[in-house]
């Protein structure tokens, strides 16, 4: 099978970049695959001309990395692998950003036709943010991919119930073994945590979603009463303006390091250092966390926001946080991590078995492989009534310029 491969890649500052370039290696032997980052997608019209590919993957999240795969996914019908269920961040910025208003009207109106339209007001002044996890904005993906890949049968269920027609399959997120690391000592010395901190982490791209200031506040709250809690930030919080702000109103700025971006080779030393990870997120996409499950594969603790999502996930792998009590059940949890060395060491040994079990490269590659073969021999989807801008082929400007260049041509693609 030759397949063409939609996915941001590495030095992409991208979860899912790392994911395409660690599954690549894994399917390396098993079929023949052309990557095509953001760079080098303007290729793929011609090569796939000259030699069709047997199947187009697309990798679907809401980071901007992903916003070139638009152009493309409908016209050239595929296996879309939604790593987030709900795609009105990544549509709204893609058209309101370009000023693409009417564009974007008529991309909601196809998506949600049972609300109403004035709704779209709201991205349009600006006064998006949490309402897009209302309303997915997958219709059109739905409509059109030969088959939709998630990472949760909670939410391949879901997807399946909204829409009978489609095909929806499950392939688990692998992540590689964490290797152990050199000196946790000079970690936790290079970053001035004390040797008797019990140390609460959170991963991945530091968000307010991922509810640091719930975090913050609870460490505040231990530090009140004396129990030895710090917290590490591993990650890049570019994004997070108010973060240096939150910890200074707080008087955390002793109990709390933001390390930044890290490196993938040093990513093993930070895990290490952790006591507790804290992988908690609301509002969400319904997405799988890869760092979560890297820190399954590290054999440290977790606490999850307990999730819909999530169900599928056994109770003694993660402490989990209720979202609708969550200053509360969070800072119980922490107490009781704090507390209890032996129920860290045991959420620790539980999450490392899950990991080994059902979340591995090789586990990854294995759905994989199953799931390629079947996208190929599905059939394309051309649903009638799809907003014009997922028709149009935008050559008006090139067959305008050939037009007074004299030269005759059939069209572009």
């Amino acid at each position: 099978m030759r397949i063409a491969w939609f996915s941001p890649f590495p030095p992409e500052r991208s979860g899912i970049a790392a994911y395409s370039a660690e599954l690549l290696a894994q399917l390396a032997g098993r079929f023949q695959i052309d990557p095509y980052p953001e760079h080098e997608a303007h290729d793929f019209v011609w090569r796939s001309r000259r030699s069709p590919y047997d199947l187009v993957v697309y990798h679907l999240g809401n980071a901007p990395c992903h916003d070139y795969m638009w152009a493309y996914v409908a016209r050239y019908p595929g296996l879309v692998v939604l790593h987030d269920a709900r795609l009105h961040h990544a549509r709204a910025r893609c058209l309101l950003g370009h000023n693409r208003i009417a564009e974007y009207r008529d991309e909601f109106r196809y998506d949600h036709p049972d609300k109403d339209p004035a709704v779209t007001q709201y991205a349009i002044e600006g006064l998006g943010g949490p309402v897009y996890y209302l309303w997915p904005m997958v219709k059109v993906i739905m409509d059109t991919a030969r088959v939709v890949a998630v990472h949760s049968p909670w939410v391949a269920a879901e997807l399946r119930e909204r829409f009978p027609s489609a095909h929806v399959e499950t392939v688990r997120m692998g992540v590689p073994a964490i290797p152990p690391t050199a000196d946790v000592t000079r970690v936790r010395d290079r970053l001035g945590l004390p040797a008797d901190a019990v140390v609460f982490a959170a991963f991945g791209k530091i968000t307010t979603e991922k509810r640091i200031s719930s975090v913050l506040e609870a460490l505040d709250a231990l530090a009140r009463e004396g129990r030895p809690a710090y917290g590490m930030l591993v990650g890049d919080a570019d994004g997070y303006a108010d973060l240096p702000r939150e910890i200074a109103a707080r008087g955390l700025a002793d109990r709390v390091r933001v390390t930044g971006h890290v490196t993938d080779s040093s990513i093993g030393d930070y895990l290490a250092a952790a006591d507790v990870c804290l992988c908690l997120r609301w509002p969400t996409a319904l997405e799988t966390s890869a760092s979560w499950l890297r820190c399954l594969a590290a054999g440290r603790p977790t606490v999850i926001t307990d999730l819909a999502h999530l169900v599928d996930i056994p109770d003694r792998i993660a402490a989990r946080v209720d979202p609708l009590d969550e200053a509360a059940s969070l800072l119980a949890a922490m107490r009781r991590l704090i507390a209890e060395p032996l129920w860290r060491a045991e959420l620790g040994r539980a999450g490392h078995a899950y990991w080994r079990a059902s979340h591995t490269l090789d586990v990854m590659a294995s759905d994989y492989s199953r799931v390629l073969p079947l996208a190929a021999s599905a059939p394309a989807l051309r649903p009638a009534g799809l907003p014009g801008h997922f028709l149009a082929d935008y050559s008006s400007a090139a067959t305008e310029v050939t037009r007074q260049l004299g030269v005759s041509v059939n069209g572009f693609e």
